[in-house]
């Protein structure tokens, strides 16, 4: 049958024939690179048609070149089945209330070791099969709004997410947790925390750098972490909660317009960027870093505002950037433009007179740096005077992805550039820092002799 080949074509196909095995069989596989033994998992149908792909005992997977099979004895077989076993989710009156809101991706998954499949689990019967732990912090009640890539999240979908967690604040919710995929999330954090203000309530963004059919997998920590904070923080405010260093020591609560996605595949990817996070979160408690945050209120008053102009861009200059760039920008009617200039605050002179037909036009247009860390300071140079005199106004210490969700929620309240200017440069939930704290600004740089010390001293 087709169906035994899921994804295979070609050589992979007639290998899998010839040596009579299928999709889901558990095999020994005898190769020139030596032997594994595993699941034959399905493939994309897009996938090439030179190798097969097994999951092996350790959980990782591998992908075989047909060329090097020499031999595959089938062990035992046994088709997936994509759902996980549902335990009803205990309720317990003592326990704070916990809404889940689903975005997309796997917020958390079961693997199935017999038949190599991994099964999504959303409901909190299935997440309770996958977590059991969560029960002990919270009742969990969950809610899917979208089922979309991290990359598809936008203004549609944030005025979804804000106005979904509204009406559960509104309920009386203790907490609120939103799945999301990591690529985005930093994007999505600072846009919600100004499409929701004042809120009684942590509201925790949650995701994984790992699927949960590896073992080094961050899913499932990641989320009894988040969903510690939403039921027992003191902290009110929007936060990504992810993993602070690479091993599963402890998550960081990072404050949802300073944090960032810093690392493709690194478990500790998310960092607080010219601050410090806002808290630590292991199984046993939550301590505070900081201490100027929103505390948590017992009403159920918040601010809803999903006002947003979508005619707003990012550009991040480059030597030898053309004018065509930017007047490409205003002659599709864009309505505001944020830069991420180079030093405090630069770009080149070709630059200059689109820059200042923008600003005649009336686009709002603000400067960032691709440092990330420190203050624009357009004032040192003759370069930063000259564009200010243009027009173009210096976003402080906002990073750039920042300062482009805050003027697309900012346009969308007012068109008015002076009002823009003060709402821009108007902290509302710690996107501008008067300051940057001394240990603000870290990175481990490898080889270095004080890092290496301080990683002798505290990550054993």
């Amino acid at each position: 049958m087709a169906d035994d080949y899921k994804g295979y074509r070609g050589k992979a196909k007639d290998t899998l024939i010839e040596h009579k095995v299928r999709v889901w069989s558990d095999v020994v596989i005898d190769s020139t690179r030596g032997e594994f033994i595993g699941i034959i998992l399905p493939r994309s149908e897009t996938a090439d048609d030179k190798h097969i792909v097994v999951k092996l005992r350790t959980g990782y997977n591998v992908g075989l070149a047909v060329d090097t099979i020499k031999r595959i004895k089938e062990m035992s077989y046994k088709e997936a089945i994509y759902k996980i076993p549902e335990k009803e989710f205990p309720y317990d009156p003592k326990k704070p209330n916990v809404k889940l809101l689903g975005t997309g991706g796997t917020i958390a998954s079961r693997l199935d070791y017999r038949t190599g499949a991994v099964i999504p689990a959303f409901s909190p019967g299935e997440l309770y099969g996958s977590v059991p732990e969560l029960a002990d912090i919270c009742n969990l009640n969950t809610e899917k709004l979208y089922g979309v890539f991290s990359e598809n999240m936008g203004p549609d979908q944030w005025r979804g997410t804000a106005e979904a967690i509204g009406k559960e604040i509104k309920k009386g919710i203790d907490g609120i947790v939103i799945g999301h995929g990591t690529d985005t999330m930093h994007h999505t954090a600072a846009i919600l925390s100004f499409m929701v203000q004042n809120s009684p309530v942590p509201i925790v963004m949650v995701g994984s750098q790992r699927s949960s059919d590896r073992p080094s997998s961050d899913a499932a920590l990641n989320l009894m972490h988040a969903t510690k904070t939403a039921a027992e923080s003191d902290i009110a405010e929007v936060m990504v909660c992810m993993f602070g260093p690479t091993s599963d020591e402890y998550g960081l609560l990072h404050r949802g317009t300073r944090v960032r996605k810093m690392h493709s595949s690194y478990r500790s990817t998310f960092r607080t960027i010219g601050d410090i996070p806002l808290a630590l979160v292991d199984n046993d408690k939550i301590t505070p870093l900081k201490t100027d945050y929103n505390h948590r209120r017992k009403d159920k008053k918040v601010t809803i505002n999903t006002a947003f102009e979508e005619k707003v861009s990012i550009v991040y200059y480059y030597p030898n950037m053309k004018p065509d760039i930017i007047e490409s920008l205003i002659d599709h009617d864009y309505k505001g433009i944020i830069i991420a200039g180079t030093g405090l605050g630069h770009v080149n002179k070709p630059l200059y007179e689109p820059i200042k037909r923008a600003c005649k036009k009336g686009i709002a247009v603000y400067m960032t740096v691709q440092t990330l860390w420190g203050y624009v300071q357009m004032y040192v140079y003759d370069t930063g005077r000259d564009l200010m005199d243009m027009g173009i106004v210096p976003a402080a210490n906002m990073l750039p992805e920042v300062a482009y969700v805050k003027l697309g929620w900012v346009l969308g309240q007012t068109k008015n550039l002076e009002k823009v200017k003060k709402m821009m440069l108007t902290p509302i939930a710690g996107e501008i820092t008067t300051r940057e704290p001394y240990d603000g600004y870290l990175i481990y740089q490898g080889g270095l002799p004080e890092i290496t010390e301080f990683l002798k001293k505290h990550n054993r």
